[in-house]
């Protein structure tokens, strides 16, 4: 269940209870009278179970509660209520499958945006999985995967795409070109550096690593690969389970294809070079694919579950 605090203008607040009544999976209603004072106006509060949260919600914006009041979603962790269980029976499908747009648009605002901490997490990603590359080592390689933040411009780019959002499809895709671009020319520098120290040299470069060169021999199973993590790690984000981004982080090789093209190039080797390039380009457009198919499908599915649920008969 979610817990909905709106602040409605004096005017409004009929409309609002009335919709709040007639929409199946609502319970808990209360209104508090000349309670707001900025904006003026009744406080509203309503529980609603999260599977009909999203077509509330837009309802709501077209009543302008979102511009000329407000409205506060929250998670419950626990409702100990008939009513409440009435409500999640009465919605249709089922909450773990629900896709609360707005929440999801606020989620990928967050992280697809061009800020100095994302840029520090992906470039010490990249320099870790860099370290991965010369020592032959899958652990660092994992653990570069994991500290690589590069999914929530992708998840980005696909919500702008899936809600024709323009600015935040030139956001996450700012945030994602930039950020590589940036990543890799420090991660080069860092090379180059590591070398002049004697830790990094051309000689572990060029050496067999079986277990890494992965990252810059791609194959038809790379794409396959991030087909299935583009559908999980969106599915991960709109059903609020997002334990499992950790999966779909260790599953392509985005970053450590982006360290190795940028040791590569610091080292002239241009032709593994470019098999990394290939390797990133081909597990960033998998993702893309995949997930603003997965997005689409979704907004599809819900529409058509909408359209069957009867309204609720007022008392």
């Amino acid at each position: 269940m979610l817990h909905l605090r709106m602040i409605t203008p004096a005017a409004r607040t009929e409309d609002v209870t009335a919709l709040l009544e007639s929409t199946v999976g609502t319970a808990h209603i209360a209104v508090l009278a000349g309670a707001a004072r900025s904006p003026a106006g009744d406080v509203v509060l309503c529980d609603v179970a999260r599977e009909a949260a999203d077509g509330l919600l837009h309802r709501l914006r077209e009543l302008g509660l979102a511009d000329e009041g407000a409205i506060a979603v929250e998670d419950i962790d626990l409702s100990l209520s008939g009513r409440a269980e009435r409500a999640e029976h009465e919605a249709p499908g089922a909450g773990v499958d629900a896709v609360l747009w707005e929440s999801l648009s606020e989620a990928t605002h967050e992280e697809s945006r061009l800020t100095v901490t994302f840029l520090a997490f992906l470039t010490v990603a990249t320099m870790l999985a860099a370290c991965g590359v010369v020592t032959d080592s899958a652990i660092l390689i994992v653990g570069a995967m994991v500290v690589g933040p590069e999914f929530g411009p992708l998840a980005g780019i696909c919500t702008g795409l899936v809600r024709r959002s323009r600015s935040l499809m030139l956001r996450s895709l700012l945030a994602l070109l930039g950020g590589f671009a940036v990543a890799m020319l420090l991660t080069g520098a860092f090379g180059l550096v590591m070398d002049a120290l004697g830790l990094f040299s051309h000689d572990r470069f060029s050496a067999d690593h079986p277990e890494t060169s992965f990252i810059w021999q791609p194959d038809r199973m790379s794409l396959v690969v991030a087909l299935f993590a583009g559908v999980a790690g969106i599915l991960s984000l709109t059903s609020a389970k997002s334990g499992a981004l950790v999966g779909v982080a260790i599953s392509v090789t985005t970053v450590p294809a982006a360290a190795f093209a940028a040791l590569a190039l610091s080292y002239g080797e241009y032709g593994q070079m470019w098999g990394a390039v290939e390797q990133l380009g081909i597990n960033l457009a998998g993702i893309l694919f995949a997930g603003t198919c997965t997005l689409l499908a979704q907004k599809l599915f819900w529409s058509w579950r909408r359209r069957k649920t009867p309204a609720r008969p007022l008392a």
